[in-house]
């Protein structure tokens, strides 16, 4: 703990811990009497959200701490293009859960699934398949789980004075025990409590910018007079029509195939809270992507100097929250990005445990005609849950440069696993294991190393390469490869 230490910044955050983990004992507690089983309890909470929570686990599992200090640092730096390029993550609830939400949870209920591998493995009859999706989860979930603590953890240290270590301590070690306690529903409660103090930190932040600014008038004013170049569509070159496209298919209509994402089309209670998390989900996601983004322009009248002054535009929020926030309230306005932060972590451990535990050994055991209690599955999940939180936390203490990059490279490789894998494989009667293996294989690999070796094409963002070569492989392996047997047709696309 340093010497510059704001007591007040802290006291905040901290309840916001207790109160996290007093959800998770609770609902562990109350799970105790629950029907369907440990795994279904555990994974997907029994598969009984109601609308709104459904709505806003999906859009506190989208959000990230990059959402609340990258972004809106990035608007910052180059103006109204860069909210015209965030709109379309506008719709990402909207066609995550109306594309697959329905489809996923008919076939979750008709097969007993759980994860979203349980559904590739029926669909395409392919443990090795089931077993590649589990790697890549596991694999880019640590990398996206890092970039949150890390994140995180920044944003603590750089407002309250305190230490890195102690942020990610406060937040991190309580975040894997409430996740591990608490499974599925624990999650999807606490993402509410995200959401809210989300929207409430957004809502403090904007007013107090334009309180620092002079109002919404001269704030334009001067952005007008200084930077005009900001009111422009292509921000005078910052964003070119390229990173248009790139960024509406990284941050926007891919996302609709992140694992994360798709399970909650498996949780939800019925059909009337489906289209209600749907209207619900895209107006909260709007209002904080927008609103968040929107601040971050805003912030020209209170942060006027150059790039260079605040130590990179990932400093500008926490330096701003810092600077116009009265002191009292510094700690509740870093609760809505940490709890971005956390939020997110919760939902990729629950997925990669799930991962490792249902999708991995738990089929292991039934190919051997074993059985498991559900008091060993109970022990074995919370402990994996427990295990790779606890693994991220400790690479986050020595925290990897270029922490932003890291997160778009690991959503860029879910991307590219996933979407064709999910899209074709759920929506066409023609995809097939070979064509569903070579792109999640090949698309994945090809990805991987055109970020490694930093190869673009017409200075397009790599997930173009990986988005494109998926579909490529999927089609031809589809063509050549054998139809899948009629019985699978007949499960997954019924006359």
């Amino acid at each position: 703990m340093t010497d510059t230490g704001r007591p007040e910044a802290l006291l905040p955050l901290a309840l916001f811990m207790a109160v996290m983990l007093g959800i998770s004992f609770f609902v562990r507690w109350q799970a105790r009497t629950g029907e369907g089983g440990f795994l279904r309890q555990y994974f997907v909470g029994n598969r009984d959200l109601g609308g709104f929570v459904l709505a806003m686990t999906t859009v506190a599992t989208y959000s990230s701490v990059s959402s609340f200090v990258g972004g809106p640092g990035m608007a910052w730096s180059v103006g109204f293009g860069w909210i015209y390029m965030a709109v379309v993550q506008v719709t990402a609830v909207f066609l995550v859960l109306g594309i697959f939400g329905k489809r996923v949870a008919m076939l979750a209920r008709k097969f007993g699934a759980v994860t979203v591998v349980d559904i590739l493995r029926r669909r395409f009859r392919s443990d090795a398949l089931a077993a590649m999706a589990a790697f890549i989860i596991v694999l880019f979930f640590c990398a996206t789980m890092t970039a949150q603590f890390v994140g995180g953890a920044k944003l603590f240290a750089a407002v309250t004075g305190y230490s890195y270590e102690l942020g990610l301590v406060l937040f991190g070690l309580a975040v894997v025990v409430y996740t591990t306690i608490g499974g599925f529903r624990a999650v999807a409660i606490t993402d509410v409590c995200c959401a809210i103090m989300m929207m409430i930190g957004i809502v403090l932040l904007f007013y107090y910018v334009l309180e620092m600014g002079g109002g919404y008038a001269a704030i334009m004013d001067h952005i007008a007079t200084h930077e005009p170049k900001m009111l422009e569509p292509f921000s005078g070159g910052k964003m070119p029509a390229g990173l248009y496209l790139t960024q509406w298919i990284l941050v926007g209509i891919c996302t609709i195939a992140l694992p994360q994402s798709v399970v909650r089309g498996i949780s939800y209670r019925d059909t009337k809270s489906l289209h209600r998390a749907m209207i619900i989900g895209t107006v909260v996601v709007g209002f904080m992507n927008i609103g968040v983004n929107f601040t971050g322009i805003l912030v020209h009248g209170a942060m006027t100097g150059p790039v260079a002054s605040y130590g990179g535009i990932d400093n500008i929020i926490p330096i701003t929250i810092a600077t116009v926030m009265p002191s009292v309230l510094i700690g509740l306005a870093i609760v809505g990005p940490i709890a971005a932060s956390i939020s997110t972590i919760s939902s990729l451990l629950l997925v990669g445990s799930s991962a490792i535990v249902k999708d991995v050994y738990l089929h292991y055991r039934e190919a051997q005609g074993k059985t498991t209690s559900d008091a060993s599955l109970r022990r074995l999940s919370m402990a994996v849950t427990a295990i790779l939180g606890v693994a991220v936390f400790l690479i986050a203490l020595t925290p990897p440069s270029l922490i932003w990059l890291i997160n778009m490279f690991a959503f860029g490789g879910l991307e590219t696993a996933f979407f064709w894998t999910l899209l074709l494989g759920l929506y066409w009667r023609r995809a097939n294991r070979l064509g569903a293996f070579l792109s999640m294989g090949g698309g994945t690999v090809a990805y991987c190393l055109a970020q490694g070796l930093g190869f673009k094409i017409m200075g397009l963002h790599q997930i173009t390469i990986g988005i494109s070569l998926s579909l490529i492989l999927f089609l031809i392996g589809s063509f050549l490869g054998e139809p899948d047997p009629k019985e699978v047709l007949r499960e997954f696309f019924p006359e």
